[in-house]
């Protein structure tokens, strides 16, 4: 398929195109800065220059083009700031909800017939779910009046447009937490090397990760199998704590050890982390694609995808 996609320097974005590029399909990369069309490039892809929240600009950017599929892999996380709260305009948020409004307007535009959405597990809540497997069945839309409804609003609102769209086949990918090289792991071991505080003492809450050449690979499943209208949740078997996580980060990257803090501390600081590291458990079952998209994860666990 010839595939125009969105987020394509992002951690995500990079092995997305070279697994794209593997399977056969050729990429158009939307890229805001012309300075990232080298590595667009190199990694196989043909770069183009837009902004995904300018809807006109994006338009005339691809004003002649013609793509059988769009994807929208679009988020600010790189250059995000720690907020006590996020706000109605988080960039991110405005990725997921006036972004996939013009992407969709640009999957006309292009006569695309596919549109791939990435969402995020966290779109069922920022609480503790207990032990049982979160499926596709459950609720998607947690809201409790805390610190983080706006993303949960922002992956819900993202998610209906693309399955509501006129003309096209809707899929939303609900990802685990990334890990893998630009990701997470990355983060925080810069943290850790700065010995700058990166979570609350203790176990914290539990989540389930994904390294990001698997999401890049079920990505691509779901552009080729995946069934309209439905939403998958792409996640290793593995869910482990914060504290789990922190210890195979300093593992693997020789950090020193990491320095945490008292939960309630954060939570009086930074109220969003706390949500997200101490409030939130989540243990993710990712069946659904395994069954229909014949996705499984390389890396069963995160510290099999750390080690590699």
């Amino acid at each position: 398929m010839q595939v125009l996609l969105a987020g394509a320097t992002g951690a995500i974005g990079r092995p997305l195109i070279r697994a794209l590029t593997a399977n056969g399909h050729t990429v158009s990369a939307l890229v805001r800065n012309p300075s990232a069309h080298p590595l667009v490039r190199e990694l196989g892809a043909t770069p183009i220059t837009a902004d995904v929240l300018d809807h006109d600009g994006l338009l005339r950017a691809v004003d002649g083009l013609r793509a059988d599929a769009v994807i929208h892999q679009a988020t600010a996380l790189r250059n995000a700031k720690v907020q006590r709260r996020i706000p109605a305009d988080d960039p991110t948020g405005l990725l997921r909800t006036v972004g996939t409004a013009n992407l969709l307007d640009a999957a006309a535009a292009v006569g695309a017939g596919r549109f791939v959405t990435q969402s995020l597990v966290l779109g069922y809540g920022y609480h503790d779910h207990g032990e049982r497997l979160i499926t596709e069945r459950d609720r998607f839309g947690g809201y409790d009046g805390g610190v983080a409804d706006e993303v949960v609003r922002a992956c819900v609102a993202g998610e209906r447009q693309v399955f509501e769209a006129p003309g096209v086949e809707g899929i939303a990918l609900r990802y685990g937490l990334f890990y893998g090289p630009g990701a997470f792991s990355d983060l925080f071991a810069d943290m850790m090397r700065k010995r700058s505080p990166v979570g609350p003492l203790g176990s914290g809450g539990v989540n389930t990760w994904v390294h990001v050449d698997d999401a890049a690979a079920a990505t691509v499943a779901a552009l080729e199998r995946g069934t309209a209208g439905r939403a998958y949740n792409i996640a290793d078997d593995n869910p482990i704590s914060w504290g789990e996580f922190f210890a195979e980060v300093s593992r693997s990257q020789r950090t020193p050890r990491p320095i945490r803090l008292p939960a309630w501390m954060i939570r009086l600081a930074v109220p969003y982390i706390g949500a997200l590291m101490s409030d939130t458990s989540m243990r993710i079952s990712s069946r659904l694609a395994h069954d229909e998209l014949g996705w499984r994860p390389r890396y069963s666990t995160v510290a099999a995808g750390l080690a590699a």
